[in-house]
């Protein structure tokens, strides 16, 4: 028996609605800009001193001092990045060459084998009949 009245029994809790009564999710990207102000601007960052800006899918070096070294550090880089991928490009192609050069010759070869064999299977059967 409990010593202050009724043990503790806790109410049902009615059951929910719906998962949201909002309709924000209803509404498009600009519509929501305007409405909640959720332009932040383009993302940007800062790696080892340089800040990075984000435009048009790509991560673009902000002007600024160092920016005209950059610049041109890039666009050395791409030159040579350009060569680089030419130069691999050539030595595909000569990989490419070698490796059907020594197919050939193997098929050379195991056709050669096969002849001398025969040639030599003629031979044998040419001397047991002398």
């Amino acid at each position: 028996m409990p010593l202050f009245g009724n043990t503790f029994s806790p109410k049902k809790t009615p059951p929910r609605k719906s998962a949201s009564l909002s309709n924000l999710h209803n509404l498009d990207r600009s519509t929501r800009e305007v409405e909640l102000g959720l332009d932040y601007g383009t993302p940007s960052m800062n790696l080892a001193g340089q800040s990075l800006k984000f435009e048009n899918g790509q991560w673009i070096a902000e002007t600024g001092i160092s920016g005209g070294v950059d610049r041109r550090e890039a666009q050395r880089l791409r030159r040579r990045n350009q060569q680089l991928e030419e130069e691999n490009n050539l030595l595909r192609l000569k990989v490419d060459i070698l490796l059907d050069m020594v197919r050939k010759l193997s098929e050379t070869t195991a056709e050669s084998h096969l002849m001398e064999k025969e040639l030599d299977e003629l031979k044998s059967v040419g001397r047991r009949r002398k």
